[in-house]
This record gives C-alpha cells, structure tokens and sequence, in this order.
C-alpha cells in the first residue's frame, strides 16, 4: 500500500481533479467514481479501476477487501485532501479513478423482445442520472445518448444515478446512427411529440420498441421525427405544454413495462 497522501499539492491528487472537467475525461478516458457501493458496481460491470483513494480517518482497510483491488493500487489520504477531491457528501470515504469504456451500439445486448430508451441532446448531469435509475428499475434493455450535451462519465451523472449507469447497457451515437441500428434491428421508433401524436396509454409498447425522448426547450430534432413509427404524447391537464424529461421519460417507460407485465 502507498505512503498516506497529506498534501492537495501531490501530483496524484491534482491529476484526479482534473478530471472533473471533461475534456481532461476524454483526453485521458478516465473518471472518477465515489462510494463504495458504486465502486463495487462498477466493478462488477467489468470497469478496470486505477488508483483507489480511502480516507483511513473513516474507512478502514477491511471495508476494502470485497473490492479484490491490487495493494498496489489503494491509497490512503488524510480527511483534508479527501474533502477536496470529494464531490458529493456522504461518499464513505472512498473515491475510485476508472477506465472508460466505449460505448458502442453494436455491444448492446438486446433482448428477444426489446425496451431501448433513447434521450436525444440530453444536457443536465441530474436529469441523466435520474432516468438511469429509472431504466434500472425499469428493467430497459439499453439507454442510448445521441448526440449528448453531457456525459455517462460526468461525476454527477454517477452520483445522481446511484451508480445504475453500471448496471444497464449504454451507448452513445449520433440521431441518424442510432436510427439505421434501430431500424436494422426491426426495433419501432415511439418519438414523444406535440403533434400527430396519440395518448401514451394508447400507445402498444408490448412489440420491440425504443421510447425516443427530446429536450424540454426544443424537443426532437426533425430527423427523429422523420423516422418515427407512431408519435405519442403525454396529454397535459395544467397550463403547462411539458414535464421535466426524466419525469416524462419514467411516465412513459413505466406504462410501457405495465403492458410488457400484463
């Protein structure tokens, strides 16, 4: 094990902060994950983890046995230092840097019957998370970022999605990339639209289908609605014409997964 890292100033700590920006995250293909439940999740996803920094001022040695890391690798910081690389509050003690990996859509693995969630310019860190977590609980077959305005990889992507970005195949690709692969895999474009649409509830989700999901200022780009199968809509009953997407996104998946049950 490493000598106890006392200092912000050790190099190890500052090429950890640096991935919080993310053009460091790509130049490197390196993020960071805190918590010890989703570093154990990551971990069994298959991500190959770096450097595991522990602050021994509130996470023993034993606490790290079930991660089956390198000695090598495991460092312990004083609670000074870890303060400054922690993000969130409440992390345990345990902050991982880990290998990306590249998020391909022909390493999606589908189901007979499959759910794919598709988010187009996705761009706020907790809305991603939260409709992770949602695929999860959901039980989606993938989630698929086209043309994204913010990364899986974001620490707050991680954070906001409890560590379900590990737990569901995910892929990130163009509008027009995702569209032939959906198309070559006899997968229904379901676009949530404002016109030409009918009732979600109205809507059969039980066939091979992907639930496409637009930004709350622009919605859908043309291309996506060019391409649509059916598009459906949340009927509204307020003075408002939208939900936040990960509200709207968990609507529509969840009566989809109703009619897959029923």
């Amino acid at each position: 094990m490493h000598f106890r890292i006392t200092s912000t100033q050790n190099p190890k700590i500052k090429s950890l902060l640096a991935l919080e920006k993310p053009r460091e995250r790509r130049k490197q293909q390196l993020f960071v994950i805190e918590g010890k439940k989703e570093i154990h999740m990551a971990v069994e996803a298959g991500y190959r983890i770096g450097n595991l920094f522990f602050c021994d001022e509130m996470v023993s040695v034993d606490d790290l046995r079930g991660l089956n890391l390198d000695d090598k690798l495991v460092i312990p910081v004083s609670k000074e230092v870890y303060n400054k690389i922690a993000v969130r509050e409440n992390s345990g003690g345990l902050i991982a840097v880990a290998e990306m990996k590249t998020l391909r859509l022909d390493d999606i693995n589908l189901s007979k019957n499959p759910l794919v969630l598709v988010l187009e310019s996705v761009e706020k860190p907790g809305n991603l998370g939260a409709i992770l977590r949602t695929a999860d609980a959901a039980g989606v077959d993938a989630v698929i970022c086209c043309d994204p305005l913010t990364d899986f990889y974001n620490p707050n992507v991680i954070r906001s999605s409890l560590g379900c970005v590990f737990t569901k195949s995910i892929a990130s690709a163009s509008s027009q990339e995702t569209i032939d692969w959906l198309q070559k895999n006899k997968i229904r474009i379901y676009c949530t639209y404002l016109q030409a649409s009918v009732p979600y509830t109205e809507t059969d989700f039980k066939q091979p289908c992907a639930l496409v999901m637009g930004t709350e200022a622009t919605g859908l780009s043309d291309v996506w609605i060019r391409n649509s199968d059916v598009n459906i809509i949340i009927p509204m009953y307020g003075k408002i014409d939208s939900m936040n997407v990960s509200t709207a996104t968990a609507v529509v998946v969840f009566e989809a997964r109703r009619q897959r049950n029923n």
